[in-house]
């Protein structure tokens, strides 16, 4: 069963051929077994579990359907509210903490059926693209366990990688969705910016946070984007702009217009990378018109660690000895940044926001390599005591789209000679995820490279 995707389950589901009491049970045991060595589990909810999915197929049997994660085992990143569960932010700081409300996410989820199976492990409060850095131990990769799953989502993309679930919710601030999902061999997809909910989700970054989800294809994420999209009149980032039937618009009728960008995502890549994004971008010519090279705005630099800084003044100041020091010194830095340099970058993450619609007036999507390189060891991201400046490498890629605001999906497009994953980006207009969706549905289904599974 953990080789099904979402939308193989939710049929067999539908059809009575399969239960959900069975698949969650499945999912449940494959956890047990793989956690000890992927630790991409914090919480795993077994009671609850089975309860929901006893719910689930009861409902099933009488022919009330909710849609298509009715029944189906979900894992949420543990900085995602649950009411009554604890949510730990990977942190001894919030080590025992249970809040008393679902994230609206989570209340989403719950409305539409799906099962709750366990809070995953993260990056320490989501900063960070290692999730080796956590108060519950790093994350493994299901490729190679010596090395990092990514962060800061790493337990989602790990788990939905090693079939432990069959979609996960993650967080993405600046590549935390895409980035582990390339490094698991997984889609990871950050819709636009306001067009999943934040509220309930512990926060690192008000400006730049997404929420998003990791799957085993394509058609999954259309899925599940389905049910997280939508106004939420209560979370002051929330936009109110009308959700499309993603699921339904994944056939790519016409050819689009992509755009390339040399610098910085196709600068110093490794070799192996280098040569699949060539070969995607060969795939990629079948669905284009044309292939152009664009450039991209600049950015702006002080918004994210002042806005993180803010957030964890108060802990910080009272509680510095509950953060680990990767953590404790990207918040000293962090607290070093002037006020006159944040409100102006503020004020210009508004402006190249707008101005990024601009280079859509040439191409229709942006494809980028997902990460510059492959994974490091846990080994080598255990020794990073202080992070290195200006930021992590392996977010280089992705975080330019937290800052544009824009949906972009990341989906295998190769391997490299040890047989590690690797990610193609696609970008595309605000609140064009339907675009993003379709063109990358159909690079999936003209590769394999989405049907490798990890050998654990």
């Amino acid at each position: 069963m953990a080789q099904l995707t979402i939308r193989e389950a939710s049929d067999l589901l539908r059809e009575k051929k399969l239960s959900p009491v069975e698949l969650t049970r499945d999912c449940l045991e494959r956890i047990d077994s793989l956690n000890p060595t992927l630790n991409a589990f914090i919480t795993i909810m077994h009671e609850s579990a089975m309860a929901e999915a006893g719910q689930a197929e009861d409902e099933i049997q009488q022919g009330k359907w909710r849609g298509p994660l009715h029944g189906i085992p979900i894992g949420l990143k543990d900085l995602i509210d649950t009411a009554g569960v604890r949510t730990t932010c990977g942190s001894a700081l919030f080590a025992d903490r249970i809040p008393t409300e679902d994230a609206e996410v989570v209340t989403r989820l719950r409305r539409a059926g799906a099962v709750i199976v366990g809070k995953q492990n993260l990056q320490e409060f989501a900063y960070g693209g290692t999730s080796a850095s956590s108060h519950f131990g790093p994350v493994s990769n299901p490729w190679d366990v010596g090395r990092i799953a990514g962060g800061s989502s790493g337990g989602s993309a790990a788990a939905v990688a090693a079939g432990m679930c069959f979609g996960a919710i993650g967080t993405d601030t600046g590549g935390s969705v895409r980035e582990p999902a390339a490094f698991c061999g997984v889609v990871g997809l950050k819709p636009t910016y306001g067009r999943v909910s934040t509220r309930g989700v512990f926060p690192l970054s008000w400006s730049l946070d997404h929420v998003g989800p990791l799957c085993r294809s394509v058609a999954d994420s259309a899925l599940m984007l389905e049910v997280l999209a939508g106004y939420d009149e209560l979370d002051p980032t929330s936009v109110n702009w009308k959700a499309e039937e993603y699921s339904s618009a994944l056939d790519l009728k016409n050819k689009l217009r992509i755009g390339v960008v040399r610098h910085p995502f196709l600068d110093d890549l490794d070799s192996d990378i280098d040569q699949a994004i060539k070969e995607a971008l060969r795939v990629a010519e079948e669905f284009a018109i044309d292939v152009v090279e664009v450039e991209l705005p600049d950015l702006p630099t002080a918004v994210q660690a002042p806005e993180a800084f803010a957030v964890h003044a108060e802990y910080f100041t009272k509680s510095p000895e509950f953060y680990r020091p990767w953590l404790l010194e990207r918040l000293r830095q962090a607290k070093a940044i002037d006020t006159v340099s944040y409100v102006r970058d503020r004020h210009e993450l508004d402006r190249v926001r707008k101005s990024i619609t601009r280079v859509f007036s040439d191409v229709d999507l942006i494809l980028t390599p997902t990460t510059p390189g492959p994974p490091i060891t846990i080994d080598e991201a255990l020794r990073m005591s202080v992070p290195p400046p200006p930021g992590e490498v392996w977010l280089r890629n992705t975080r330019p789209f937290n800052v544009y605001g824009l949906p972009a999906i990341s989906i295998p497009c190769g391997f490299t000679q040890a047989g590690l994953p690797i990610g193609l980006q696609i970008a595309g207009p605000h609140f064009e995820e339907g675009k993003v969706l379709a063109f990358a549905h159909a690079f999936e289904q003209a590769t394999n490279w989405h049907k490798r599974l990890p050998a654990i």
